[in-house]
């Protein structure tokens, strides 16, 4: 699903003043920031209260939740802490090492939330003989960051979570109906209203004013996420980097890395007038074809990325919106650039390394489901699938947020804000496979020692 960006342009007679509107979404809470990072609800920099409204936890509270998350990280077993390029991970053997800790009340060690420290999977590997499915890629020690990620010792790049992969196995059939996605809309009313208020604009006028004018014409916006439980850490990590993507686009935070200027500074004074478009941004799983070993028992995911796409909509007088087709120059660039950068990005900003490993469990989940990889290896994942016998954490689903519009003045020109959205297509990506002998060779490597460890190097 993809987040729409309302931009209306008007331009006067007399004067030639176009006036871009480009609307940004905030929120407020009546909860405080502060409880909300106390109960462990701030994910990527952002918060949602009781009511599902979404806001940018406070620079304070994430320093808080900071030290709570080190303070409660347990030590990492020695022979966890270097980086090594393929580490494996036996789905049959961690379930097993989840059950013992369930039976005897235990909670669950950092080692099995933190799967090991993997940061990529890279091979997906049947073996019938041991009833198993292995996923193996790099990983590393973890440690918590000062915005209380869970990251790389050494590499900064976010490690993979047993919570995201359980969503992931237990949604993995229904994605191919409709894949994964967030999405951030203005209702059509909304439009209507932006749209008329927009069209009696004759200058800027008091800029304070006009903005809190287009703010309160547009109103509330609608957030809905398919594919995966709204309540879920998967969910709000898809919005999180959505958010932060619009964050970082409209210039309301300066990008984290060099060479990433934001959308509204790329907006020129000469530009060509965008008349009631509708520029949109989302953010998709990029991958080379998978690899198939002849056999069908290993399975190489390659150049596994994140691309940004665009395209615009046309904006009726009633608020309905047709799609062109068509991108807008400035805002494919902006997508490019912000394709270009992404690696960089994500570990810059590492709730976009937490969507990139999001959509790369999903992908592991089409592909488990789509070639029935649980019968090829004789392994059900009973308990793994089973949502009574290993919970997920729970967090408020995001509903709504409040429209918000961030001012810049361009030459003769006031240019007001944007923003963006995300789609896993699952299954499309599962579905681009070529056979390879190579595969297959890296899978006799993995094979384990026949000894009860869930992990090994």
């Amino acid at each position: 699903m993809r987040t729409f960006i309302p931009t209306i342009s008007y331009t006067t007679w007399r004067m030639a003043l176009p006036l871009i509107v480009l609307v940004v979404f905030v929120a407020s809470s009546s909860e405080s920031n502060a409880q909300i990072v106390e109960r462990g609800r701030s994910v990527g920099g952002i918060s949602i209260n009781a009511d599902g409204v979404l806001e940018s936890a406070r620079v304070d509270d994430l320093g808080r939740l900071s030290r709570i998350r080190t303070a409660s990280l347990e030590e990492i077993p020695a022979e966890l802490l270097g980086a090594v390029p393929l580490r494996k991970v036996s789905l049959r053997k961690l379930e097993s090492a989840i059950e013992e800790c369930t039976k005897t009340g235990k909670e669950l060690p950092d080692g099995i939330k933190y799967l090991a420290g993997l940061q990529q999977i890279q091979y997906v590997f049947v073996y019938p003989e041991q009833r198993d499915i292995v996923l193996v890629g790099p990983a590393e020690g973890w440690k918590v960051d000062d915005r209380g990620n869970i990251v790389g010792t050494t590499t900064g790049r976010p490690v993979m979570l047993l919570d995201d992969l359980l969503v992931a196995l237990r949604t993995a059939g229904q994605a191919a109906y409709g894949g994964i996605g967030c999405s951030i809309d203005p209702t059509k009313e909304g439009l209507t209203r932006l749209r008329t208020r927009v069209s009696k604009l004759r200058t800027m006028g008091n800029p304070k004013r006009t903005v809190a004018g287009i703010e309160n014409a547009l109103g509330m916006q609608q957030v809905s996420i398919t594919g995966v439980p709204a309540s879920s850490h998967f969910a709000r990590v898809l919005v999180a980097a959505d958010y932060r993507m619009k964050r970082i686009a409209m210039n309301f935070e300066p990008s984290p890395v060099p060479g990433l200027p934001s959308f509204l500074s790329m907006m020129t004074a000469g530009g060509r007038g965008m008349s009631n478009m509708l520029p949109r941004w989302w953010l998709e799983p990029n991958y080379q074809p998978i690899l198939k070993s002849q056999d069908g028992l290993a399975w190489e995911l390659r150049d596994a990325g994140v691309k940004t796409l665009t395209e615009e909509d046309f904006l009726t007088a009633i608020g309905d919106r047709r799609h062109t087709g068509k991108a807008n120059p400035i805002a494919q660039k902006w997508a490019d650039n912000m394709t270009e950068k992404f690696s960089q990005l994500a570990v810059a900003d590492p709730i976009f390394g937490q969507m990139r490993n999001c959509m790369e469990l999903a992908v592991v989940g089409a592909l488990i489901v789509k070639e029935r990889l649980t019968e090829k290896a004789g392994y059900s994942m009973p308990l793994l699938l089973d949502p009574a016998e290993v919970k997920t954490a729970e967090f408020h689903a995001p509903k709504q947020i409040r429209t918000q519009a961030s001012v810049m003045k361009k030459g003769h020109n006031w240019v007001i804000s944007a923003s963006g959205g995300v789609l896993v297509n699952s299954w499309v990506i599962a579905d681009v496979v070529q056979q390879s002998d190579a595969p297959a060779a890296a899978r006799a490597k993995a094979a384990g020692d026949g000894n009860d460890k869930w992990w090994w190097n």
